[in-house]
């Protein structure tokens, strides 16, 4: 199946095939058809499957075929974090250069009058994280009556973030007769409980199962003392790695004492984090896609929305507070069709969470043991039975693995 195949308007397959896609990935190819038709969605699809194109190309579709536009937003899109909102925003922006319709993206962190303004002289889509879409609610900047299609974009970390109470205000104040489009990565009983409530017999869509991410990965695990975490890091960008990487801190400050360190060693990091202003997260996300930074040190919350399509090498500097969140992280990597590496960091402390993530992705992560900084042997209880090595295994290798080959119609050979 190729884009020209589905019932998408020409102004849409154009922008399309001008961004360099061709085949739609598995989310898209399932996804388009129902939206087009007017069904309710129920998807669980991760970050890199594609998910945004699978809901805007047949928005944007809908909105070239409805003459009937009005100066209020016909659909909002929520969003947990002003990355993500920003990178949604873009994909309409994109995908519809060539669709007349009037596309606002508003999240806090930046003036809101600016946002009033544009709001007034009307816009048809409205990409937006829920906190801020509630104070234009609030302030009568907005109007949500005319809605008819809502999308919940990675629902489940907008409920871990708080924002159930502002979703639902927001629910209240769109029309009941509407199209709702429910994406999650994981499918608590929470997130399955909102489901319910606010769709109506949805067709329910299920892509790249939590687990199933990392085996796209090649990934190693790296036993080292805390103090001497930020020295492996250095050996490893020193000697090993020559590629860009994403590395992923649990604290704000642990992010800000990594580039410290690594600006040091005249490593050009940044660090991107919920204490910083909006401009400087902006501006820290553009130096590392420019490739004028080679290191970007993330908390996970302001890593959602990141989208680097070919970035070859994730770091978990600390492990993460759950193994979902080890998949999401890893999943940065390794993203359509091009391979990627994802190096674990872990103390002696650690062994049983590192023996949690993989009893979740069903697979042993390969310990590296020959590096400087190794405290000693391993715990037994929990590399006693490391995996064998199968037929056809490759030696181990830390560099960047080739990006060469690519699938799903992306530009091959490209490097930031």
């Amino acid at each position: 199946m190729t884009f020209s195949d589905l019932a998408l308007c020409a102004p849409v397959k154009e922008a399309v095939q001008a961004a360099g896609y061709t085949t739609p990935t598995p989310i898209q190819q399932q996804a388009i058809p129902m939206v087009l038709a007017g069904h309710d969605v129920f998807a669980c699809a991760q970050t890199g499957t594609g998910k945004t194109a699978a809901f805007a190309l047949p928005i944007l579709t809908k909105l070239h075929n409805d003459p009937s536009k009005k100066r209020e937003p016909s659909v909002v899109v929520l969003a947990p974090t002003r990355e993500l909102a920003a990178q949604i925003g873009e994909s309409f922006l994109t995908y519809g250069k060539r669709v007349r319709a009037r596309y606002l993206t508003v999240y806090g962190g930046v003036s809101i009058n600016p946002q009033i303004h544009a709001l007034r002289k009307g816009v048809d889509v409205v990409i937006a994280t829920p906190g801020r879409l509630i104070d234009l609610i609030d302030q009568r900047a907005v109007r949500l009556d005319h809605v008819h299609t809502l999308v919940l974009d990675e629902a489940d970390r907008m409920m871990d973030m708080g924002f159930m109470p502002q979703i639902k205000r927001i629910i209240e104040r769109i029309p009941k007769e509407r199209q709702t489009l429910f994406f999650s990565a994981t499918i608590p009983e929470e997130i399955r409980s909102l489901a319910e409530s606010i769709l109506r017999t949805p067709t329910h869509i299920a892509v790249a199962p939590v687990s199933s991410t990392a085996e796209r990965v090649e990934q190693r695990r790296y036993l080292v003392s805390k103090t001497d975490k930020r020295k492996l890091l250095r050996h490893l960008l020193e000697t090993e790695i020559s590629s860009q990487v994403l590395v992923f801190a649990r604290t704000k400050r642990g992010a800000d004492r990594i580039a410290e360190d690594l600006e040091k060693a005249e490593i050009r990091a940044v660090a991107l984090h919920g204490d910083k202003t909006q401009a400087a997260r902006e501006r820290a996300l553009r130096s590392f896609k420019d490739g004028r930074v080679r290191v970007l040190i993330a908390t996970d919350i302001a890593s959602r929305g990141i989208d680097i399509s070919q970035l070859p090498v994730v770091v978990n500097y600390d492990l993460p507070d759950s193994p979902e969140t080890y998949v999401h992280r890893i999943g940065r990597t390794g993203r359509a069709g091009f391979e990627g590496a994802a190096l674990t960091f872990f103390t002696p402390e650690e062994h049983r969470d590192v023996r949690d993530i993989e009893n979740l992705i069903q697979q042993r992560i390969p310990l590296v043991q020959e590096h400087p900084f190794n405290p000693g042997p391993s715990s037994p209880t929990s590399d006693a039975a490391p995996r064998p090595q199968r037929q056809g295994d490759k030696p181990h290798q830390h560099r960047a693995p080739s990006r060469e080959k690519s699938r799903r119609g992306r530009p091959q050979g490209h490097r930031r």
